[in-house]
């Protein structure tokens, strides 16, 4: 009993230890590259964008519990990558940067929710080209002496690139490719003068020199990016004395007049040190030229007279200045030397003076065409131009005061005497029409003397005319407005042109030419446009003309303008009506129409407005005075009222309609107008006589149908015919050529009647029948000698089909023969069949179908 409930409790423990052992969860292992499992050795680039899936944790249970995960890191560093505990996808949440953290240390975990198994990784961050070239030590300034030799090195640039590979590495180079001075190494970065090359002081003291970076190339963000940087190497030049004195202001030239004493200074030369970053002293001495009436000053260059001017024995001297440069230790060093020129001049006492062929002159005239070529010389003006002073108080300027830009004078600038000519500069504004003289004031003024002594000299230009001028219209065009009653040789418009030419070249002669102009004539002086005597003119016809008028001068020289002529309408035309006589029929309820044109051209003269005249009864109808619609009157809406207006009963009436139009004087015109009226009721009942309405206006119509008809009527014939004589033929029969026809033994033949579209009850319509003249019993009437033919074969009988009404049978002929009814006996007073609408509209439509066949044969 004991035993038992040991064994019971010792396999209670056993099943309670066994229900407790759960193993804990792990990751894969994938390897080296795998984007899944546990991480290991996993690499990222640094430009992976932010918020790209960089990763999948991926692990399992081995009990098939689910699992979760978790990603963390130190406090003291950032978390980078965010988790989805779910399905282990690491997002990366914060941008890398090799260049500040190249490994990433991270706790991984995997969790069953009993067991949890975490692991650290390190996460390698590789490179990306994302890092320029950058020159450090900067700025750059270097001061190299300019007699160092060419192919020197003078200073060395030096960058880097945190990059790593390709990406870090840095070559060297200038912005500016083609520099003569300067060269870089590619690869040490080191500044170079060219070979050949030299730096001077003098002509420049700095150069710039742009130095570029850049790296190798690498992949960043997919793409290959080569990225560099820039810097500016500021080269100063350091002077060198190796450049001799420069004297400034050359050349000189000084003047020594009658009044100047002896010791003054007549003018100054200026020396220095053409090395200007330290420049020395210089000296100044005379070397020769002199002869003994000149000094200089040895520290300021100041030039001085040391005799009389009326000692002096020449005009001009020319002294030769040597400047000597003294070095720190007091030593001569380098040299140069320049001319200098004295001139001995009198006192300005005399003003410019002009001169014309007998002596001095202040009044020049001259006559001369207008519009002269362009750069002519008046030829005609002998003016001189004198200043008896010597040298400077000799020059003076020359100008011309008055209209500018027309003429020029030349020269502009004098030394004591020059000839004066003027020249033509603008054509166009020597013009005659515009000025006829031309009055200017040639002034000569001196230039650099206190006094500025000055003259003044008229020079007044008749201009002579030329015809330079086109004759000009007033207007480009002309407007003219006559009635087309006016009679020939009637005055239409005048045109006028101005040619402000003087003589016979300002004199016009008009002329006109152009479509429309052969029913008008002008004045060849005056320019009056009038009608041709014996023009007629007709609005209706043309009621605007248009053409051009010519004014032309003796030389030819001409200008157009354009005439428009507008006929101003006339009532001369009356109002026409188609006809005279006009017969309409009207519908109850509905309006006839009548018209009349006017052939005016214009309004109000080809308005027409309508009234009725005369009417029996009066009180029937009324019109529409502006359409020609005439109607019923409104009481009158049967046929019975119309009944009771007149005793005889009939519906046929006779209006007077006047046209009239609205011009002044009016003019009018009457028309008879002969109405049939009927009602709807009359036209439901005969569809013939509605026909017969409808196309009363349009005869072709009913001539097509008639013709349709008679086609149909002959085509059946044919048929027949043809039929019958193909079956003669296979009963092998020996036809005639001519046959009797021969009536078969019947009761009164029937007459044959081709009433032309004839109603049921149509009362004139019998006047269509076309009467048929009797047949001859006998076709061969060659000989009467001759015997009679063989008999005709007997016609088959009547389709059993159709009843026998008791009537006479129509006789069919043969192919030989033709179609000949026999005459029908119209009595003389046919029964009246139809109503008198139908009567007169038949008697109209035979009226217009018989003209229309006369107009065609």
């Amino acid at each position: 009993m004991r035993r038992g409930r040991w064994a019971a409790l010792v396999l209670g423990l056993l099943r309670l230890c066994l229900a407790q052992a759960n193993f804990a969860p792990y990751f894969y292992d994938n390897g080296v590259g795998s984007t899944n499992g546990n991480m290991a050795l996993f690499s990222l680039p640094e430009d992976t964008p932010v918020g790209s899936h960089v990763y999948t944790l991926n692990g399992t249970d081995p009990e098939g519990d689910p699992v979760s995960y978790h990603i963390s890191f130190d406090p003291s560093t950032r978390s980078v990558f965010s988790i989805d505990p779910n399905f282990g996808n690491i997002t990366l949440v914060e941008e890398l940067d090799r260049e500040r953290e190249d490994e990433i240390e991270a706790i991984i975990s995997i969790s069953d929710s009993l067991n949890l198994v975490a692991e650290k990784v390190v996460i390698l961050v590789t490179d990306a080209n994302d890092e320029a070239p950058r020159f450090i030590e900067e700025p750059y300034v270097v001061l190299v002496p300019e007699d160092t030799p060419a192919g020197s090195s003078i200073f060395k640039v030096h960058a880097v690139d945190k990059d790593t590979g390709s990406g870090g590495s840095v070559t060297y180079f200038l912005q500016s490719l083609h520099s003569t001075q300067f060269a870089v190494d590619r690869h040490s970065g080191v500044l170079r003068l060219q070979a050949g090359a030299t730096l001077d002081y003098e002509k420049s003291r700095t150069h710039y020199v742009t130095v570029v970076a850049k790296d190798g190339g690498g992949r960043l963000r997919g793409a290959d990016v080569v990225l560099s940087a820039t810097t500016t190497v500021t080269v100063n030049v350091e002077d060198v004395q190796d450049t001799a004195p420069v004297f400034v202001g050359t050349p000189y030239y000084g003047y020594v007049y009658e009044d100047t004493l002896p010791g003054s200074e007549v003018l100054k030369v200026v020396a220095m040190d053409g090395d200007r970053g330290q420049p020395h002293r210089v000296l100044y001495s005379l070397v020769n030229g002199s002869d003994g009436a000149f000094e200089i000053n040895e520290t300021s260059g100041a030039i001085s007279v040391m005799q009389s001017p009326a000692q002096l024995q020449r005009e001009v001297y020319e002294l030769h200045v040597q400047v000597t440069e003294v070095s720190s230790v007091g030593s001569p060093a380098a040299q140069a030397m320049v001319p200098v020129t004295i001139r001995i001049v009198d006192l300005n006492n005399h003003p410019p003076t002009f001169y014309g062929e007998n002596g001095p002159q202040n009044r020049f005239e001259l006559s001369m065409n207008e519009h002269p070529p362009q750069g002519e010389i008046l030829r005609g003006l002998k003016i001189t131009v004198n200043d008896s002073d010597q040298g400077a108080n000799a020059k003076f300027n020359l100008r011309l005061v008055g209209p500018g830009g027309i003429f020029r004078v030349v020269p502009q600038t004098v030394l004591n005497e020059a000839q004066v000519t003027i020249i033509v500069e603008n054509s166009a504004a020597i013009d005659f029409e515009k000025s006829k003289v031309l009055t200017f004031k040639l002034l000569a003024i001196e230039v650099n003397t206190p006094e500025k002594f000055s003259s003044t000299a008229d020079v007044v230009i008749q201009l002579l005319d030329t015809n330079d001028n086109v004759p000009k219209f007033t207007s480009h065009y002309y407007i003219a407005r006559i009635p087309e009653n006016a009679p020939g040789g009637s005055n239409v418009v005048a045109v006028t042109a101005v040619d402000p030419d003087t003589g016979p070249w300002g004199e016009v002669k008009y002329s006109i030419y152009g479509t429309g102009a052969e029913l008008f004539m002008i004045h060849p002086t005056t320019g009056l446009i009038y009608t041709q005597p014996w023009a007629s003119l007709d609005a209706e016809a043309t009621a605007r003309y248009n053409f051009y008028v010519k004014a032309e001068d003796v030389e030819g020289k001409y200008s157009l303008a354009e005439v428009f002529i507008t006929l101003l309408d006339v009532n001369d035309h009356y109002p026409r009506f188609k006809k005279s006589v006009q017969k309409e029929m009207m519908v109850l309820g509905a309006p006839v129409k009548i018209e009349a044109t006017d052939e005016d051209a214009e309004e109000p003269n080809n308005l027409v407005d309508y009234s009725i005249t005369r009417a029996e009864p009066a009180n029937v109808f009324d019109i529409d005075a502006h359409t020609g619609e005439i109607w019923l009157k409104n009481s009158i809406r049967s046929l019975d009222a119309l009944h009771n207006i007149t005793h005889s009963g009939d519906c046929t009436w006779s209006l007077e309609v006047q046209a009239k139009d609205r011009g002044s004087p009016s003019f009018s015109t009457t028309a008879l107008l002969k109405i049939d009226i009927t009602d709807t009721e009359t036209l439901a009942r005969s569809p013939m006589a509605a026909f017969l309405i409808h196309t009363k206006d349009n005869p072709m119509k009913a001539v097509g149908v008639l013709a349709g008809i008679m086609a149909t009527v002959v085509a059946i014939t044919v048929l027949i015919s043809t039929a019958t004589f193909w079956r003669n033929k296979k009963s092998n029969k020996v036809l005639p050529v001519r046959r009797v026809l021969r009536k078969r033994s019947s009761p009164a033949p029937r007459a044959v009647r081709m009433e032309w579209l004839k109603p049921r009850r149509a009362k004139a319509a019998t006047k269509f029948v076309l009467k048929e003249d009797p047949p001859n019993e006998n076709c061969n009437n060659n000989s009467p000698e001759s015997s009679l033919p063989p008999r005709a074969p007997a016609l088959p009988p009547p389709p059993s089909t159709v009843p026998s009404t008791g009537t006479a049978h129509w006789t069919v002929p043969t192919v030989s023969g033709s179609l000949t009814p026999q005459q029908h006996q119209l009595s003389p007073k046919p029964q009246t069949v139809g109503s008198p609408t139908q009567a007169t509209l038949v008697s109209e439509l035979k009226q217009k179908f018989e003209k229309h066949n006369k107009a065609y044969f």
